[in-house]
């Protein structure tokens, strides 16, 4: 008998008996994935999309973790296709085609609300594409912050990760009056912040966080407190990650375990740019200054020079005529 006969009849046993486990069945051959795309819309509602390369063979189609329903396989032109399915909706046999295959489901149960955020503990080893909802511009992937702006998810490569954001998180704005300027100082934050203060003599802002295990940025004018940059929770060094500097502003984001005291210290402050700027100014001026006095003294020294070599001339010429 053909050995793909034998594996296809395999697979009938396996989803007849509901005592025989996927794992214990996996054909040989993985399909060939063009794509997979992650859709998670603003109320938490999850679809994927694989697309599956043209096969002239069956192929297995490893599905994303978690409660699958709609399950369909269609065409490029939206026909339904024929499918096995494999265990408790774990993988699919994908049949011989000639043209691209699309699975398309709704995912359930994998996205949880944690310390505010909407988390999941997503692994999948295809290249996978995730549609983040319109209203979220920051992300943290594995605790590291991405920015998204104008974009509207993001890519993952050999794909484990856990997948954080949040909707509507709480912006405090705080006003830094400084030399009859304010200078704002934002904080994204679902921790309740107290006792805000920017110390220019210790080069630093501080705040109480009220909440354990919360993200906290803080965007912060460059002309108001300038890096390299560390960060303390009382007295202690915290892990912190720098990113959008835009030449106005930095952003800096940290997880503190605890509530407590945060102080974000900076190596130059707004009085510091001033006199730094100022001071540059008069090493110019000094240099300019410099520059001037020395041609003209060169101009004198030749002027000099000239007047001299001409007495010299004059006096040879003078001593020539009275001997003649």
């Amino acid at each position: 008998m053909n050995l793909k006969l034998i594996i296809f009849f395999t697979i009938l046993v396996v989803i007849i008996s509901p005592t025989i486990y996927a794992q214990e069945i996996s054909i040989e051959e993985k399909a060939q994935q063009k794509s997979v795309q992650v859709v998670i819309n603003s109320s938490e509602e999850i679809h994927v999309k694989h697309v599956i390369n043209p096969s002239n063979s069956p192929k297995q189609v490893n599905l994303i973790d978690g409660i699958k329903t709609n399950i369909s396989v269609l065409d490029r032109e939206g026909n339904e296709k024929q499918l096995v399915i494999i265990g408790d909706n774990d993988s699919l046999i994908v049949f011989p085609s000639n043209e691209d295959t699309i699975i398309e489901y709704d995912l359930d149960e994998v996205l949880f609300l944690k310390n505010n955020m909407f988390t999941w503990n997503f692994r999948y080893l295809e290249t996978t594409s995730f549609i983040i909802p319109k209203e979220v511009e920051l992300i943290f992937v594995n605790n590291r912050p991405v920015y998204l702006g104008e974009k509207n998810g993001i890519t993952c490569h050999g794909c484990q990760m856990i997948l954080e954001y949040s909707i509507n998180q709480p912006k405090i704005l705080k006003n830094v009056s400084w030399d009859k300027k304010k200078f704002p100082v934002e904080i994204r934050t679902f921790a309740e912040i107290n006792q805000f203060n920017f110390n220019q003599t210790r080069k630093n802002i501080s705040f109480e966080v009220d909440g354990e295990k919360q993200f906290v940025t803080t965007i912060i004018p460059l002309q108001l407190l300038s890096g390299p940059y560390s960060v303390l929770l009382g007295e202690q060094k915290i892990a912190f990650n720098e990113y959008i500097n835009n030449g106005t502003h930095v952003w800096l984001t940290m997880r503190p375990d605890n509530s407590g005291s945060v102080s974000i210290i900076g190596t130059t402050v707004i009085d510091e740019g001033k006199i730094i700027q100022n001071n540059s100014a008069i090493a110019n001026q000094e240099i300019i200054v410099y520059v001037v006095i020395g041609i003209v003294v060169l101009v004198v020294f030749i002027a000099l020079f000239m007047i001299k070599k001409k007495k010299l001339l004059l006096a040879k010429f003078k001593d020539k005529t009275a001997k003649s």
